[in-house]
């Protein structure tokens, strides 16, 4: 039963990401005022990796902890 949740939760991670690279490709081409798009997503994403730039070892620690997270 875990392995079941634990797959969807990776199932749902990568379809996450999916989408959030099909919104910057989308963003990309057509601009960020996508009458398609809800915001700004190269903007959002740009916005979080600086709040980790400055957050220096705790920014770096976090960084590195999703990097695992997403590559196991």
């Amino acid at each position: 039963m875990l392995k079941n949740i634990t797959g969807w939760i990776k199932e749902l991670t990568t379809a996450g990401v999916a989408l959030i690279a099909l919104g910057v490709v989308i963003q990309i081409i057509f601009g960020a005022t996508a009458a398609f798009l809800p915001g700004d997503v190269v903007g959002s994403i740009i916005g979080i990796v600086g709040q980790l730039g400055g957050a220096n070892l705790v920014g770096l620690v976090a960084v590195a902890l999703l990097y695992t997270l997403f590559n196991k």
